[in-house]
This record gives structure tokens, C-alpha cells and sequence, in this order.
């Protein structure tokens, strides 16, 4: 008997539909959820156009790897005292057991890649069932619409822990889009001298100073303040972005890299990294390590995403989603779609 109830299916690149959605009940160790929101980022129109890695998706899809929602029901060996929690989740889908996942880092899991809404179903379909040793549980006064953001606040907060902000350290963030925001806000809770973040529009600036930042400017502007920076975080992922923040480091500073650039983006000098002994450190996803700072920081009021939040959409206005995400609009936010 048919529910109404649709979610999006990616057939291939350039060719998706509403196919009716037929809820899968959870096994055992699993957990379903109603999903309340899901974001929609980069990553979901590099598989809508095609130009995501070969090894990175799979079609046919549905997308949506970044959601909130409430679980409505647990397999055999959950507790049943889920049921009903609000929650987000993780999207790696890690095997456990490799070398990799003991240490704790498992988005380098040695079974290889496999992530909700890539390569297996993800949240832009009225319910999402995985296993319920990725979900994280909120506070039940969470709000639903702004933990749609916790992916990206959980990649921002292994970032952040990466970077290893020391107080009044000196700290820039190069990129102003959620991941770089999230950043900022992050590290400010680290109580740093000075966070500069660096953007395209000056009209970043006031969310910027929302988000913690204590200076702001252009990319085009004079960087006076060039080697002077203990750690700089990247959160823009352009081709040029990662020489810019190398000259923003004084000797020996630390640099994560999170933003991801198209191939054969304007690299590193190895000269420079060496002469100056700088640090370097790379973000790819979230660990639970990662997502559980994430969570804490939003139950405790010190990571509130729901400012980047522009835009928000019925399920079947999935192709706008994708244009706005495209447009180059500095209007255009965060975008999220409703189930």
C-alpha cells in the first residue's frame, strides 16, 4: 500500500527523481530515524553533476549525508530507550575492527569508503536506518533545524582539535562558508589573542564577528600581518588558498588543511615547509572524537549554527537547492530541505 511518502534518487549524474519511500525497519544493532532536516553542501552537487571522485559514490543514490532527526524505532540489541531521542548522526560507515579504527581513526578504515548518502542511502527521504552506534543523541530541547549542521560542525571540530589552539594564541581561518564559521566559532572557544578570518566579500564581516572572529578582511587585501600567526586553519578548499595560509604562519606554525581543492591545485611550497619548519595537518570527515566535540559544544550553547542557515525547502525542491548551492550567490547560506 502506498504511503505518499518520497525521498530523492540520483539515478546517475544530471538525472534524478521522487520515487515513492518505503521506510526500512531497523536489524539488529540498527536504528531508524524521522529525519527532520537535511543540509545540503558541495559534496551533494558534486554527485548530482558527476565531478565527485570515482570510489566516492554510487549510483543510483539518495543523497543527504549531513541530517538531524528523531529515532522511531531500534533492532534487537539497541536500547529501546532511543526511541524517541532527538538525534544526528555519523556518516563513515567504518568496519571496527582494521589497525586504522582501533586507533580511533576510522574515516581511514582500511575496509575502505563507505559513507551515508554516497554510496549508500542517505536523509533527503522521510526516514534514514543505520546502524545506532553512529547516531549521537541531543539534548531533548535541541533544536532540529540547527542540528542539521552538525556534520559540518563535526568536521570544523576535527579541525579544531587538530589545530590545538592554545590560549592566547594567534589564529586565522581562511574561508567564510559554514565549514570555515563553524571553525571560528569553535576556536574561539579556545580563548585565542587574536582570530582573524579572511573571506572573498567584506560582507562576511558581521557574521564573521558573530562567530568569534576578532578581525576580519579580503582576500585581495594588503596581509600585513603575513608570518605572524601561530595556526591557521583552511576552510575554503580554492586552489590557491593553501600557499596563502603557509605565508599567514610565523615559523614553525601549524596548518590544518580541511577545504578540498579540484586536482592540480596550486600546492605547497616544500622549501618553505621545511626552511620554516612548519606543521602540517589535514582534516578528511569526522571521527567520533570530532563529532562528539561537536555535540557537546551545541548542547552547551558554545557552537550555535542556526545563523548560516539562509534557505530551507520541501523535499521536491531538490534541483533549486542545487542551483542556490551553485550560484556563487554570498546570499545563499546554508541550505536545507525538509522531508
Amino acid at each position: 500500500m502506498s504511503t505518499g511518502a518520497r525521498g530523492v534518487v540520483l539515478e546517475r549524474p544530471g538525472s534524478f527523481r521522487l520515487a515513492e519511500h518505503a521506510p526500512r525497519p531497523p536489524g539488529p544493532g540498527e536504528a531508524q530515524v524521522r529525519v527532520a532536516a537535511v543540509g545540503v553542501c558541495g559534496s551533494d552537487r558534486e554527485v548530482y553533476q558527476g565531478s565527485r571522485p570515482a570510489g566516492y559514490v554510487r549510483y543510483p543514490v539518495t543523497p543527504g549525508h549531513e541530517w538531524s532527526g528523531t529515532v522511531t524505532a531500534v533492532g534487537e540489541g539497541v536500547p529501546s530507550s532511543l526511541v524517541g531521542r532527538k538525534t544526528v548522526g555519523e556518516g563513515f560507515r567504518n568496519c571496527q575492527v582494521c589497525e586504522r579504527c582501533h586507533a580511533g581513526e576510522t574515516t581511514l578504515c582500511d575496509a575502505g569508503y563507505e559513507e551515508t548518502g554516497f554510496t549508500l542511502p542517505g536523509a533527503m527521504a522521510p526516514t534514514l536506518t543505520l546502524p545506532a552506534r553512529l547516531l549521537h543523541p541531543l539534548p531533548d530541547d535541541a533544536d532540529l533545524t540547527a542540528a542539521a549542521l552538525l556534520e559540518p560542525a563535526a568536521c570544523a571540530a576535527a579541525a579544531a582539535l587538530r589545530a590545538a589552539v592554545r590560549p592566547g594564541q594567534r589564529v586565522a581561518v581562511v574561508g567564510t562558508g559554514a565549514l570555515g564559521m563553524l571553525a571560528a566559532q569553535l576556536l574561539a572557544a579556545s580563548s585565542p589573542g587574536d582570530l582573524l578570518m579572511v573571506g572573498l566579500s567584506p560582507d562576511a564581516a558581521p557574521l564573521a564577528g558573530a562567530f568569534g572572529a576578532t578581525r576580519y578582511r579580503t582576500a585581495d587585501e594588503p596581509a600585513a600581518d603575513n608570518g605572524t600567526f601561530d595556526v591557521v586553519v583552511e576552510a575554503a578548499g580554492a586552489p590557491t588558498t593553501a600557499r596563502t595560509c603557509a605565508a599567514l604562519l610565523r615559523r614553525g606554525g601549524r596548518l590544518v588543511l580541511t577545504g578540498i581543492p579540484a586536482p592540480g591545485a596550486y600546492g605547497l611550497d616544500p622549501t618553505d615547509l621545511v626552511v620554516r619548519q612548519l606543521e602540517v595537518r589535514t582534516v578528511f570527515g569526522a571521527t567520533p572524537e570530532a563529532w562528539a566535540h561537536a555535540v557537546r559544544a551545541f548542547a552547551c550553547g558554545l557552537l550555535t549554527p542556526l545563523p548560516l542557515v539562509t534557505h530551507e525547502l520541501p523535499l521536491d525542491g531538490f534541483e533549486q537547492a542545487m542551483a542556490l548551492v551553485g550560484s556563487g550567490d554570498p546570499g545563499v547560506g546554508k541550505v536545507l530541505l525538509r522531508p
